[in-house]
């Protein structure tokens, strides 16, 4: 098999995400591990945080590379982001699981394009409609 560097690194900011859901980092654990095996992904290990007086992080470290989720429910806001390589493990099915759980009203997502020399930018299709 030869090595590719070939990657796809989707990035997504949610604005107006229930508060419940974004301080809980067990829930978002569990959900996190969800979206990377709906991908098709390989989950290696799982680290988690909930902060005081609100907020979480949780990090799910893939063999493919990683998917992470950063909150502030204060905001009603998180950050996500899942960079995969390879061409077999598409980030972009473990972003949309996670906004379809989440339920955000706004969403901004790009994805890059990695290994290949330039990075490239896009916009991904998102899978949930009326998001902005």
């Amino acid at each position: 098999m030869e090595y590719s560097t070939f990657g796809r690194h989707v990035a997504v900011d949610t604005w107006g995400v229930d508060f419940e859901l974004l301080n809980n980092a067990e829930f978002l654990q569990a959900q996190m591990v969800e979206a990377a095996e709906a991908c098709g992904a390989t989950v290696m290990s799982v680290q988690s945080k909930q902060f005081e007086p609100q907020g979480a992080t949780v990090l799910v470290l893939l063999s493919e590379s990683h998917l992470s989720i950063h909150t502030y429910p204060e905001r009603g806001f998180a950050a996500i982001d899942c960079y995969t390589c390879g061409e077999t493990v598409d980030p972009q099915l473990a972003i949309d699981y996670l906004v379809s759980v989440l339920k955000p009203e706004k969403c901004y997502a790009k994805k890059i394009v990695r290994g290949l020399g330039e990075l490239t930018v896009e916009t991904p299709d998102m899978k949930q409609t009326e998001l902005v």
